[in-house]
């Protein structure tokens, strides 16, 4: 779908917070009630707003990583020497054996939907596959 075709609520313009507006007199009042009574709050526990940690915030890390010596030869991309693999001698998996049916009850391989294979074990079976199970 283009931009073109959205409506006006897909702006990114106008983006601000407008003033709050509030129902009725009664919802005006409560609120300013309750704005005095946090605010209260805040000075009996002496908390100012900036003394808040912000989530949103990236604080510098005064980390600065460990020193490195001189010298040991340490690649410039890394700060840590190169820990060599432990080799046991042996690979790294076994092998899968083939499958391979070694039985009689399959009398064939039908192909239901595009590369869906399954086993056909008997004739009913194979005429179900043919008329796509639609009795």
């Amino acid at each position: 779908m283009t931009m073109h075709l959205e409506g006006p609520w897909l702006s990114t313009t106008g983006k601000k917070k407008s003033k709050r507006r509030f129902a009725s007199a009664a919802h005006a009042q409560k609120a300013r009630e309750q704005q005095e009574s946090w605010q209260a709050f805040m000075k009996k526990w002496d908390i100012k707003p900036n003394d808040k940690p912000r989530g949103t915030t990236i604080q510098k890390s005064s980390w600065v990583g460990p020193s490195v010596d001189s010298r040991v030869v340490v690649d410039p991309k890394r700060l840590t020497n190169h820990i060599p693999s432990l080799d046991t001698g042996a690979g790294i998996a076994v092998k899968k054996e083939v499958q391979q049916y070694t039985g009689d009850a399959m009398i064939g391989i039908g192909q239901l939907h595009k590369s869906n294979a399954i086993p056909v074990f008997s004739k009913e079976d194979a005429v179900d596959i043919s008329k796509m199970r639609r009795g």
